[in-house]
């Protein structure tokens, strides 16, 4: 997933096939990818703590395994 950081507005949607996820909070001491995952956890309706992020805790793109249901 493609993530922008200090976005006026926060939410997911597909872009070109692609998600995209956009948080108020700006990338500094992983304000932005705690954000990403509380609202990624919120939208699939799953606990955070049954999210977890793969690659990209420094980078925009993203990669996040969330378990099935």
């Amino acid at each position: 997933m493609r993530v922008t950081p200090g976005a006026r507005g926060e939410g997911i949607e597909i872009e070109a096939g692609r998600v995209a996820v956009k948080v108020r909070a700006k990338p500094e001491d992983g304000k932005a990818t705690a954000a990403v995952l509380e609202l990624l956890a919120q939208a699939l309706q799953v606990a955070p703590s049954k999210v977890e992020m793969l690659r990209g805790a420094t980078s925009r793109e993203k990669l996040f395994r969330i378990p099935p249901a």
